[in-house]
C-alpha cells in the first residue's frame, strides 16, 4: 500500500506530480493526481476504449463533490482556472492511498469522507464509492453529499469546448440516468443509489491543464455538467456510482469490488499488478499497450516488453496469445510498428520489431517448453521474416553481401530512435545500425537452434548466415580509439557517436561481443551514458547532446534521442554487465545498486510505474509518458536475471 498524508495533499505543487492510474484491460483507463486536480487532457475517471484497444474517448472527466454538514457546504474538488485554483478541496484532504484502488479521504467538522475508484476489468466501467465515518457526536446531525459529473465526450487527444450541438437530454429510470450528448459517441449510463437527481445542464469553462502548458500544447477545456446526484449520508453512510458505456446497477458494486480485488490478488504483488495494466484485448487475443496515457499498442514495444510483463509474471498463456496475434499481422517480413488509434492499416516502418518478435518467441519457448506451439503456429512467420530480410523488403531493408543487415531510406526512421522534427528524422541512422546487427545475429542463431530441434535442413543455412554476420561485425564495428562500438556504419562512413545501442551486442542471448571487449564497451557506456534512472541516448561530450527533455513538441522531439535518459535501457545494460563479469557477487552487487534508484522511484514518485524518459542532466526530471510498458518490463526482467 502507498500512503500519502495531509502534508502531501495540501501542497498542490507536490501533489500535482503524483499521478495514479487505473486500467481496464481494454485500453481504457482512469487517471489523475492524488488530489483529483486534472493536469493533463488525458486525466479523467473514464477514458473508454470503444474499439479495444483503440478509439479511446474521454467520457467522464471528473466528479465534483460537495459535502454538506448541517447546512454548511464544503467543496472537496480542486480545479485550476486561469489565475486561480477553485475550489481548494485539497485543504480538507487528509490522505491519499493506493490500497489497491485509489482512495481519497477528507475531514470536515469531525466528519470523515473517503472515496475509492476502480475500473471493472474488460468493461468500460468506473465504480466510485463514498464512505462516511463520523469522528464525533452523530445525534441530530445532517450530512448530505452532492456529486456533479463533469463530462468531456471527446477523443482522448482532443479538448472539449462549449458548443450548441451537445444534446443535454437525460433518460432517467429507477437508479439509472443515461446521457448521450453526441450520436457518434456511446451513451454514458450512471447507476446510482442517490436519494434524488437534479437536472442542471451547465457548462464549466476554462479548466486549465498545467502539463499541457509545459508541453507547448492547447491547455484549456470546457466541461459539461448534465445533473447533480444528491445522497443522504445521514440515512446511509455509503454511496455508490457506476459510470459505464453499458447500464450497470449500483446494487452490483459489492460484487464488482470483490471480483476486482480477487482478480488483482490472483495476479500477484504490486509489481505483477503494474505489469498487468499494460495487457489489453485486441480482438479475441491480447496485446500490450506501449504506455499510458497516450500510446497505442506498438509492435516493437510489445515484443521488447513481452518477456518482462508476461513470462516473468507467470502469464505464459497471455504471452502465447500476444505472439499469435502478431503472427497474423506479418507483412513482407515486417511486424506492425504501430496500430493507428482510429483504425486503418498498421504502420510497418520498423526494422527491429520483427527481430524483437523472434527474440520474444525464444523467451517464450525456453520459459514454457512449448516448442510444439512455436513450430505449429509461429515458425513459418519467423522464417518469412528471415527470408524477407535476406532477399530485401520495404524501406531498403536487405542483407548486404558482407553479411551485415542494411536498412533505411531518406525521410524514414526505422530504428527505435525514431523522433522527427518538421517531418525529418532527428537520428535517421541509415545504413547498418549496431543494434540491428545484434538483433539480426541473435535471430539467426535462434532460428538455427529451432531448426535443429526439428531436424530442419534450414539449420545449416541459418548457421551460415549467422557466421557471416559475426565475422563481418567483428571486422568492422569495433572503434579502437574509443574502446567501444560504432553506432552505424555504411560503406566507409562510421558513426562514432557514443550511444546505448551497442549494449545489445552483449546483452542478447546470442552475443556478438564477449569477454574483455564486452567489458571495455560496457565501461565506456557506464562512464558516458549511465545515470541512476537509465542510459542517456548520447554522450554529454557530443556537440549534439541535449540534457533537458522539455519545451514544445519540436524542442522535445529534438532531445528525445540526443541525450534524454531511457529507463528501459537499464535492463539490458545491467544484464550485459552481470554476464560480462561472469556473474560474480561483486558484479551482482553493483548491478543491484544501479537498479535501486528506479526501484525506489517506482514505489514512490512513480505510484507503481516508471515513466518513458528522464532528463539527461541532473536532477534527471521525469518526462514523456507517465507509465511506460518497456520501462517496467525491463526492470522486472533485470531483477530476475540478477537474482
Amino acid at each position: 500500500m502507498l500512503y500519502l498524508g495531509a502534508e502531501w495533499c495540501r501542497n498542490l505543487e507536490a501533489a500535482s506530480g503524483r499521478e495514479w492510474l487505473e486500467t481496464n484491460g481494454l485500453g481504457g483507463f482512469a487517471m489523475s493526481t492524488i488530489t483529483g486536480l486534472n493536469t493533463r487532457r488525458y486525466h479523467g475517471l473514464l477514458c473508454a476504449a470503444i474499439e479495444p484497444p483503440a478509439k479511446r474517448a474521454l467520457l467522464l472527466a471528473k466528479l465534483e463533490e460537495t459535502l454538506v454538514v448541517d447546512g454548511r457546504r464544503y467543496q472537496l474538488s480542486v480545479n485550476r482556472y486561469p489565475g486561480a485554483i477553485h475550489p481548494q478541496g485539497n485543504q480538507y484532504q487528509t490522505s491519499f492511498r493506493l490500497d489497491p484502488f485509489p482512495v481519497f479521504t477528507w475531514s470536515v467538522e469531525e466528519v470523515e469522507l473517503s472515496r475509492s475508484i476502480f475500473l471493472v476489468h474488460e468493461s468500460n466501467t468506473v465504480v466510485v464509492e463514498y464512505f462516511l465515518r463520523s469522528q464525533g457526536p452523530t445525534v441530530g446531525r445532517r450530512v448530505d453529499l452532492e456529486v456533479s459529473p463533469l463530462t468531456a465526450f471527446r477523443g482522448y487527444h482532443e479538448l472539449t469546448h462549449a458548443n450548441a450541438s451537445l444534446n443535454p437530454e437525460l433518460v432517467e429510470t429507477e437508479g439509472q440516468v443515461c446521457f448521450q450528448p453526441y450520436p457518434e459517441l456511446p451513451s454514458l449510463h450512471f447507476g446510482h443509489d442517490a436519494a434524488r437527481i437534479a437536472k442542471s445542464g451547465d457548462w464549466y469553462y476554462n479548466f486549465e491543464y498545467l502539463w499541457e502548458q509545459t508541453r507547448g500544447l492547447d491547455s484549456r477545456e470546457d466541461l459539461f455538467q448534465p445533473f447533480v446526484l444528491h445522497f443522504d449520508l445521514s440515512a446511509r453512510s455509503q454511496a455508490s456510482i457506476v459510470a459505464s458505456t453499458d447500464a450497470q446497477s449500483a446494487a452490483r458494486v459489492p460484487q464488482l469490488r470483490a471480483a476486482e480485488l480477487a482478480r488483482r490478488k490472483a495476479a500477484g504483488g504490486q509489481l505483477a499488478a503494474a505489469a498487468d495494466q499494460f495487457i489489453v484485448r485486441r480482438g479475441e487475443r491480447h496485446s500490450i499497450i506501449a504506455g499510458y496515457p497516450w500510446f497505442e499498442d506498438w509492435g516493437r514495444d510489445a515484443m521488447i516488453a513481452l518477456p518482462g510483463l508476461t513470462l516473468c509474471t507467470a502469464r505464459s498463456a497471455v504471452a502465447q496469445e500476444i505472439l499469435e496475434e502478431f503472427s497474423h499481422w506479418i507483412r513482407e517480413g515486417l511486424l506492425p510498428n504501430r496500430f493507428p488509434e482510429h483504425g486503418g492499416q498498421p504502420e510497418y516502418n520498423s526494422v527491429d520489431a520483427p527481430l524483437w518478435y523472434i527474440e520474444a518467441i525464444r523467451a517464450f519457448a525456453e520459459t514454457t517448453g512449448d516448442y510444439a506451439f512455436v513450430f505449429d503456429r509461429l515458425f513459418g512467420g519467423m522464417d518469412a521474416i528471415i527470408q524477407s530480410f535476406v532477399h530485401g523488403t520495404g524501406f531498403g531493408i536487405k542483407l548486404d553481401t558482407d553479411g551485415l543487415l542494411r536498412a533505411g531510406v531518406p525521410g524514414i526512421a526505422l530504428t527505435w530512435m525514431d523522433a522527427r522534427t518538421n517531418g525529418v528524422p532527428v537520428t535517421p541512422r541509415i545504413g547498418k545500425p549496431v543494434e540491428i546487427q545484434a538483433l539480426w545475429y541473435n535471430a539467426l542463431r535462434i532460428m538455427q537452434n529451432l531448426a535443429g530441434k526439428r531436424d530442419d535442413q534450414r539449420q545449416s543455412i541459418y548457421g551460415s548466415l549467422a557466421d557471416s554476420t559475426h565475422a563481418a561485425f567483428r571486422a568492422h564495428f569495433w572503434n579502437g580509439s574509443e574502446h567501444c562500438l560504432f553506432d552505424v556504419i555504411d560503406g566507409n562512413w562510421k558513426d562514432t557517436s557514443i550511444r546505448p545501442n551497442q549494449i545489445f551486442a552483449a546483452s542478447l542471448t546470442h552475443k556478438l561481443i564477449e569477454g574483455e571487449q564486452a567489458r571495455e564497451m560496457l565501461s565506456v557506456v557506464e562512464r558516458e551514458l549511465l545515470t541512476p534512472f537509465g542510459l542517456r541516448t548520447l554522450s554529454p561530450r557530443d556537440p549534439q547532446y541535449r540534457g533537458r527533455y522539455a519545451g514544445g513538441v519540436e524542442e522535445r522531439d529534438a532531445a528525445y534521442h540526443q541525450g534524454t535518459v531511457w529507463p528501459w535501457l537499464m535492463g539490458p545494460f545491467v544484464s550485459a554487465w552481470y554476464e560480462a563479469y561472469g556473474k560474480e557477487p561483486s558484479a551482482r552487487h553493483r548491478c543491484l545498486q544501479w537498479l535501486s534508484a528506479l526501484r525506489e522511484y517506482r514505489t514512490n514518485e512513480g505510484m507503481n510505474h516508471l515513466p518513458e524518459v528522464f532528463d539527461g542532466d541532473p536532477p534527471h526530471q521525469p518526462g514523456g509518458c507517465k507509465a511506460q510498458a518497456w520501462s517496467l518490463a525491463m526492470l522486472i526482467q533485470a531483477f530476475l536475471t540478477i537474482y
